[in-house]
C-alpha cells in the first residue's frame, strides 16, 4: 500500500449524527401533537363539565318558577347562586305570550368569573298557580286506554 492510497471503511453498525438528528426532529414533531391533542381533550372537558352543570341550575331555576305560589312578576331578574363549589350568575327573563295565561321564562346561565359567556339558555312556558284549596291531581285514577 502506498501513502496515497487509503483503506476503504465499511460501516457496520450505528447512526450518523445526522440520522440522529432527523429521528430526534421526528419524534418531537409527535409529541408536539400529542400534547397539543391533549390540551385541546383537557379543555373540551372542562367546557363540557361547566356546559352540563350549567344546564342543571338553568333546569332548576325553571322548574322553582313554575312551583312558586304566585306567579312570576314581568321583567328581568339576575342574581348568583353557589353550586358545585362555584358561583353562578343566572339572568332571568319574564316575558308575555299570546296566551293569556302562559308567560314565557328564559333563563341564562354563565359563571360569575365570566358573566358575558352564556353557558345554558333554558326556557320555559310558566302557568298560573293552582288557586287555594285546588286539590291536587291524581294519578291513580287515570286509565290504562280503552278496554277490549
Amino acid at each position: 500500500m502506498t501513502s496515497f492510497e487509503r483503506p476503504i471503511l465499511i460501516r457496520t453498525s450505528g447512526f450518523t449524527l445526522l440520522e440522529t438528528v432527523v429521528a430526534l426532529m421526528i419524534v418531537a414533531l409527535g409529541m408536539t401533537a400529542v400534547y397539543m391533542q391533549l390540551n385541546q381533550f383537557a379543555t373540551n372537558a372542562i367546557y363540557l363539565r361547566d356546559k352540563t352543570l350549567a344546564s342543571w341550575i338553568g333546569s332548576n331555576a325553571v322548574t322553582e318558577l313554575s312551583v312558586l305560589p304566585d306567579w312570576p312578576e314581568l321583567g328581568d331578574d339576575e342574581y348568583e347562586l353557589t353550586f358545585a363549589d362555584r358561583m353562578w350568575n343566572l339572568t332571568v327573563e319574564i316575558s308575555e305570550t299570546d296566551v293569556d295565561n302562559l308567560r314565557r321564562a328564559d333563563v341564562s346561565v354563565a359563571l360569575s368569573e365570566r358573566p358575558e359567556r352564556i353557558l345554558h339558555t333554558v326556557s320555559a312556558l310558566i302557568e298560573p298557580p293552582l288557586p287555594q284549596g285546588f286539590p291536587p291531581a291524581s294519578w291513580r285514577n287515570v286509565s290504562q286506554g280503552p278496554r277490549g
